[in-house]
């Protein structure tokens, strides 16, 4: 059974750090692409950051340029999301996705597999 699943969401001070994980089980990891988007409550759903299968090619939405930081370890099934100098606005529920991408990610929410997300609240 194919099943992504998203970890590490919690409360977080503005300008602190926080990584999430997203651990896959169930098909050849090294084979996807994965997204992250977010959605903040009574917004639609936001491109974030998208990682092609062997993490050679990495893009970022403008709002998050800079701070946050994708990367995967395929021996571990998991693709991370390092966020840096987190401000209210990151504040949202986080989901990765998973889709067949050869040699690319995409920003668009075109993935196939999509976790249950985890929460990320951004506040002092």
């Amino acid at each position: 059974q194919l099943q992504l699943v998203e970890s590490g969401g919690t409360l977080v001070q503005p300008g602190g750090s926080l990584r999430l994980s997203c651990a896959a089980s169930g098909f050849t990891w090294d084979s996807y692409a994965i997204g992250w988007f977010r959605q903040a409550p009574g917004k639609e759903r936001e491109e974030v950051s998208c990682i092609s299968s062997r993490g050679g090619t990495r893009k970022y939405a403008d709002s998050v340029k800079g701070r946050f930081t994708v990367s995967r370890d395929n021996a571990k099934n998991t693709v991370y999301l390092q966020m840096n100098s987190l401000k209210p606005e990151d504040t949202a529920d986080y989901y990765c996705a998973a889709g067949r991408m050869l040699g690319t990610c995409s920003l668009s929410p075109t993935y196939e597999y999509w976790g249950q997300g985890t929460q990320v609240t951004v506040s002092s």
